[in-house]
């Protein structure tokens, strides 16, 4: 995008036509979201808690409460063990990395993650799970080479709207490619779809292993390079077997030749793209579901070739940094924690004693690090960039967490959310335009942003604020050296490019002045990853060694050995099992949850964009019209949505959602529907299952 400029302020933006992601197209978050900038309830002064309310004062007194907690806490008995962060998938690869160092390096904690562990922590695990390690097999440009597009849980014309028109492109084009939707409710993907499979919520295992037994079963797959690259058939094959289209269709809810013409569609394609995102990711058995569709395009050989990939999806600009930075439970680079050698490379990198950096169990995920702040072993919690009040599941159990009065509470944010509501200390920060830095999406482009205005009044950019940390900390590497030496985005860069250097997410040969060109992606040269066949599965090399996707238990070193991977991929199989949270006598509906295209997150910005907050101004429900009609509900009728958790209550709109579903967006603080969501994960990625709760719906007199 290019930044229009008056009198040091946004006043609009525009697409670049010649970019290889968006062609100069933008999405109406695009186009309008930028406003908030100038919105004049935008924080310009540091806060502080004095009597119950929060001051604003300079930033002395605000980091210098800051640094007086955490160094209270380091000289006590449990040190590291009290520290906790939880970021972002916005901000940027710089920031990111710097915060990493802090944390894994300087304090040593392994209590980092964010609210990506919300929306793309399934995207990495089935990609490490599958390949060795994460970074995204296929490209966008796919889109432009594929016969068929399979969209799982994705409704892309949502989410990634400029990605939803190049598939348009295709479709209105020469040669279209047929489509399949995977989603419980009639959105723009599934009307567009040659094939809409309405499934039940909390089912994708049953029905991915229903496909894959069909395209086995007709001689669809490549046996030549299943045999030359892939571990794990004959176990897929087994598991698959008792899953016929009939067996399926009673599990989810649909026509047993419905699931026969997808996985024709899935099986006779020469070129077949799949998308992944959050009707997958965000429930139940979301790692094996996710893993399924990688089988998919393996047992095919559908990988590393145009139009032939799988992305497993993000759901925020900058997810993919966090994880290769280390901003989150990751290590830098995507590194094993449990390999001594990626430790011993860390260790040498940042001049530090192997000791310092937590590596003796697994990281802790976002969902361990509330409980941690609930239990009060977590005594400082610092949230950048996000607003966990309205996100997180049960909302009234976050509340009473972070109204404790022992957890300190430090806030990192441009206005003040429901979140820094309840902060000891608020940190105005920079945004977008504001600050300089790299960011990159799914299909592993970087971009360079520019900073084009100053941020207002006192605000500083994210970076700035850890760096301010670092120093006032006075974090120091085994020379006596400052840990965190940098004072500049692009100083960070190049210290990032000598950390991935050598390892899958590989930055050497990007510069700044190059990315001022256009994207770039990484590796530098490499669209599509994969193609030779050769993954990245080493025991030497690879992100992990593996869990029970049924458990989430980790295997050891001496266990992925055995299984002799030689650069194959992995295939895994795992039978269905019912979600921990099902319809009942009591609450005898399941609620879904997700976005609205005119939306981001819980609005922060787009509310105070005129245009997107008159689009789509208040919460709703999206019923079934013979639900409707059963419940005696008409188009506009409020309801109350009550699970065992909570109650909101909200308009009616009648859909084509599947009869006995209903939805509700998750943007909105007030009648959250995050007060319905329940406290329960994945095993493997840790992600909260915000598709399958239990509700009851009821007209509102």
């Amino acid at each position: 995008m290019d930044i229009a400029v008056k009198d040091g302020r946004i006043v609009g933006v525009r697409g670049r036509a010649n970019d290889r992601v968006n062609r100069g197209r933008l999405d109406p978050k695009d186009l309008y979201g930028w406003q908030a900038n100038n919105s004049a309830d935008r924080l310009t002064r540091p806060l502080v808690r004095d009597g119950g309310r929060l001051v604003e004062t300079d930033w002395e007194t605000a980091m210098g409460r800051v640094v007086a907690r955490s160094k209270e806490l380091t000289q006590g008995p449990g040190g590291w063990g009290h520290f906790g962060f939880y970021t972002s998938g916005q901000l940027f690869l710089e920031e990111y990395y710097a915060l990493g160092v802090i944390g894994k390096a300087g304090l040593g904690t392994p209590h980092m993650d964010g609210n990506t562990r919300l929306c793309t922590a399934t995207a990495a695990a089935a990609l490490k799970a599958s390949f060795g390690t994460d970074g995204q097999p296929g490209s966008y440009g796919d889109v432009d080479h594929c016969d068929a597009i399979a969209l799982w849980g994705h409704n892309v014309a949502a989410t990634q709207t400029v990605l939803w028109m190049r598939m348009l492109d295709r479709r209105r084009g020469p040669n279209p490619p047929r489509m399949l939707a995977v989603d419980p409710r009639e959105t723009p993907v599934a009307k567009e779809a040659d094939i809409h499979l309405a499934i039940r919520p909390g089912t994708n295992v049953a029905l991915v292993n229903g496909l894959i037994r069909q395209v086995i079963h007709s001689g669809w797959y490549d046996p030549t390079y299943t045999q030359a690259h892939v571990i794990g058939f004959e176990g897929l094959a087994e598991t698959v077997d008792a899953y016929t289209p009939s067996h399926v269709a009673d599990i989810c809810g649909l026509k047993a030749r419905d699931i026969e013409r997808a996985a024709e569609l899935l099986g006779t394609s020469e070129r077949l793209l799949s998308t992944v995102l959050q009707g997958f990711y965000q429930s139940n058995q979301a790692t094996a579901a996710a893993c399924g569709v990688n089988n998919l395009h393996l047992i095919r050989g559908m990988i590393g070739r145009p139009g032939a990939g799988v992305l497993q999806m993000n759901g925020q600009p900058t997810a993919e940094n966090t994880r290769e930075a280390g901003g989150n439970g990751d290590l830098p680079g995507f590194r094993n924690w449990d390999n001594p050698e990626h430790i011993r490379e860390l260790a040498e990198l940042w001049n530090v004693d192997e000791t310092t950096i937590p590596h003796w169990a697994p990281p802790t995920h976002a969902m361990q690090i509330w409980r941690y702040a609930e239990q009060g072993s977590i005594k400082f919690l610092w949230i950048s960039a996000t607003n966990p009040a309205v996100t997180l599941p049960d909302l009234a159990r976050i509340r009473r967490i972070l109204s404790k009065p022992e957890l300190f509470v430090v806030v990192q944010d441009l206005f003040l959310t429901e979140t820094a509501a309840f902060a000891d200390v608020v940190l105005p920060a920079a945004t977008w335009g504001e600050k300089l830095g790299t960011f990159t999406n799914a299909d592993r482009t970087v971009h360079l942003s520019e900073k084009a205005v100053e941020p207002p009044g006192e605000a500083r950019s994210d970076l700035d604020i850890f760096l301010d940390y670092a120093r006032r900390m006075d974090f120091r590497d085994r020379d006596g050296d400052p840990l965190v030496p940098w004072t500049s985005p692009e100083e960070v860069f190049e210290a990032w490019k000598k950390c991935s250097e050598g390892r899958p997410c590989d930055y050497t040969g990007i510069t700044y002045e190059a990315l001022r060109d256009g994207g770039i992606q990484w590796p530098v040269g490499t669209e599509r990853l994969y193609g030779d066949g050769f993954f990245n599965t080493d025991p030497d090399y690879c992100e992990t060694y593996g869990h029970d996707l049924n458990t989430g238990a980790e295997f050891t070193a001496d266990d992925y050995k055995a299984k002799e991977p030689g650069r194959r991929a992995f295939l895994h199989a795992v039978d269905y099992q019912p979600s921990p949270e099902t319809p009942g006598e009591d609450y005898p509906m399941t609620l879904t949850t997700g976005r609205t295209v005119y939306h981001f997150h819980t609005r922060t910005k787009t509310a105070r964009a005129p245009e997107l907050n008159a689009a789509a101004p208040d919460p709703w429900i999206e019923l079934h019209p013979d639900d409707a009609a059963h419940l005696g509900v008409a188009e506009g009728d409020q309801v109350s949505v009550t699970s065992p958790r909570g109650e909101i209550v909200v308009p009616a709109r009648l859909t084509g959602v599947r009869p006995g579903t209903v939805f509700v967006p998750f943007h909105y603080g007030q009648q959250a529907a995050n007060e319905l969501t329940m406290t329960a994960w994945d095993p493997v990625s840790k992600q909260p299952l915000f598709k399958i709760a239990a509700v009851r719906v009821e007209p509102r007199d």
